[in-house]
């Protein structure tokens, strides 16, 4: 058996090809792992990242403010960084409870 085979030719975008009249080759999005999500407002977007750096600069740092503002919170009623996130009441909530935080006697 021969092992030769038709010179490819080159089409733009540098994809060989065997026959000048082949269609070009189809992009594949993979769209079923992809949710559609709509971006959040940039009123949320502004608390979000404004909780996120209070809780930063006030615990000690980073691993400490991401425990705090991903982990369910009995007293706050839920994540605090969604209650942040989700409204202006939401946020002087979890700020509140930050800045208590941070007034601790035992906090470090």
């Amino acid at each position: 058996m021969s092992s030769e085979t038709s010179p490819a030719t080159t089409h733009p975008g540098n994809q060989p090809t065997t026959d000048e009249t082949a269609p070009p080759a189809k992009f594949r999005s993979n769209g079923f792992f992809r949710q559609k999500r709509t971006p959040i407002s940039r009123d949320d977007a502004r608390r979000q990242g404004d909780i996120s750096q209070l809780a930063f600069l006030t615990m000690g740092g980073r691993d400490p403010a991401i425990a705090f503002l991903n982990t369910e919170n009995p007293e706050l009623g839920g994540r605090p960084l969604a209650l942040a996130t989700a409204s202006a009441e939401g946020y002087e909530q979890v700020a509140n409870a930050i800045r208590a935080f941070a007034r601790d006697p035992g906090f470090e």
